[in-house]
């Protein structure tokens, strides 16, 4: 009976202290990125202003033939290159892992509060980008009169952007130094992001029209821009009428639209699109969480191996060779100029 009691003080002193950590990680994480311009304010700033910009140019797009392909094109730009300003944010990553290094080694916290305090401390600020961008955008083009399409459009901009900021960390955790992970990160943006991901959303291509092999299988199904433009492309166009393309012809339903023109099946709902980016969400934090661990538990092995590499590199160099000894001519043995008489002569 006192084991029992005992182990089950235990347990209470550890979730309670797992909870102090916690609580402590995310308010020190959020202060920071507060603080921090560059972290999310400028991107804030940028997101609103673009925001603008989108609702200037689709501003009333109405329901002609030519707004199925306007309405098209703006679905494209928010859920693809909103996300790629996602960039901004990866020098303040990288620095965030320098700290958490530095602590993790001294035993300070866990690799799974870190992430989780990262996640609560972000979330405010994604949820301010997403709030402004779908309400700016979303009431300029006048997509619909309904809250529940502005709510799934903000969303929708939310799980997209965390799954970018969720990449960047795990490209944060692989590289070894800033300059090489902010060209990694800037190469894996530019390459993965805007150009396999955008290629297989379907937005310059229909889905079904993809080539199979690893483009369409698995490409397209591990690509949170398929499904969010899937997502974005259902609640705008579903329940809406459209002008045909010759006066007179019958008006072209939305669901009609997405199943000919973008090849996409209307038997799912869209919030099916958008548990499926909340999965590829959870899978990227659960591999950095790996990562982290993998590297916690390989650092000393790693570590062995280069200074075996390192004493070889050196026992290699002349310097260090064993050999045969020369005498060296600047160290030469020193003479007198006269016997020890004659100087003690000259002295007197």
């Amino acid at each position: 009976m006192l084991q029992e009691g005992h182990d089950f003080e235990s347990e209470r002193k550890c979730e309670s202290r797992w909870w102090k950590e916690l609580s402590v990680l995310t308010r020190r994480s959020f202060v920071n990125m507060s603080r921090d311009l560059g972290y999310y304010w400028i991107r804030i700033t940028t997101y609103i202003a673009l925001s603008l910009c989108v609702g200037i140019i689709f501003h009333d797009v109405g329901t002609s033939y030519r707004a199925i392909f306007a309405r098209g094109s703006c679905a494209g730009f928010l859920s693809g290159f909103m996300t790629f300003m996602s960039i901004g944010s990866f020098p303040s990553f990288l620095e965030e892992m320098k700290v958490f290094y530095k602590e993790r080694m001294g035993g300070y916290y866990g690799v799974g509060v870190y992430i989780l305090s990262n996640f609560l401390s972000s979330f405010p600020f994604l949820a301010v980008m997403s709030t402004a961008t779908g309400a700016i955008s979303y009431y300029m083009v006048k997509s619909s009169s309904e809250f529940s399409h502005f709510l799934y459009i903000t969303l929708d901009l939310l799980g997209c952007i965390a799954v970018v900021e969720s990449s960047m960390m795990v490209i944060a955790s692989l590289v070894p130094n800033f300059l090489m992970g902010l060209t990694v990160g800037a190469g894996y943006i530019c390459i993965c992001v805007q150009g396999l991901m955008m290629m297989t959303s379907g937005f310059f291509r229909p889905l079904p029209d993809i080539p199979k092999f690893f483009w369409r299988y698995p490409i397209s199904y591990i690509n949170y821009g398929a499904w969010g433009l899937e997502g974005a492309f259902k609640n705008d166009l579903i329940g809406m009428e459209f002008d045909p393309l010759e006066p007179g012809d019958p008006k072209l339903k939305g669901e009609f639209i997405l199943k000919t023109m973008l090849g996409i099946q209307v038997d799912n709902s869209k919030w099916w699109d958008i548990a499926a980016i909340m999965i590829i969400l959870i899978l990227l934090r659960v591999l950095f969480f790996f990562i982290l661990k993998f590297k916690e538990r390989a650092a000393p092995f790693l570590y062995s191996i280069y200074a075996r590499q390192t004493l070889h590199r050196i026992k290699k160099r002349a310097s260090f060779r064993k050999g045969p000894s020369f005498p060296s001519k600047r160290h030469q043995s020193l003479h007198p100029l006269s016997p020890q008489e004659d100087l003690n002569s000259l002295m007197h």
